[in-house]
């Protein structure tokens, strides 16, 4: 796997990932960015929900569960003094479908957080990880 960073200007920077994607990250004014691309922080985290929303759909249409869509909302604190690196993460799922269960619900974001989500395990080895699930029944 590989990624490149370029800088534009300011705090202006391209990501381009191994696969040809490009995503813009800037900083905020106050360390001389323009705020028109997410913050490089910020970018960690949405690698790691993207990982686990990932793995809890795949998980979950596996075991042949109906679910038609999954939202994944994340809160972290960082440290206050430098290196700023997050200590605790909390991971909230939205999963919505016909008929889930909540053991497979509980199940799958499990086997995200302790076996499939490289992200989320690798950040755990610095930030207190927790997550929680909440059920949204579909007509």
């Amino acid at each position: 796997m590989k990624a490149r960073v370029k800088w534009v200007e300011d705090a202006l920077m391209l990501g381009e990932s191994g696969s040809g994607h490009v995503v813009v990250m800037d900083g905020p004014e106050e360390h001389g960015g323009r705020n028109l691309g997410v913050r490089p922080m910020e970018m960690l985290l949405l690698g790691m929900g993207g990982c686990t929303e990932f793995d809890v759909i795949h998980i979950l249409k596996k075991s042949r569960q109906n679910v038609h869509f999954c939202e994944v909302e994340i809160k972290a604190e960082r440290a206050k003094s430098e290196p700023k690196v997050f200590t605790r993460i909390h991971v909230h799922f939205r999963v919505g479908g016909k008929a889930l269960t909540e053991k497979a619900v509980a199940r799958a974001v499990s086997l995200s957080a302790e076996k499939y989500c490289s992200a989320s395990i690798m950040l755990g080895e610095m930030a207190e990880i927790t997550h929680d699930f909440e059920l949204v029944e579909l007509d």
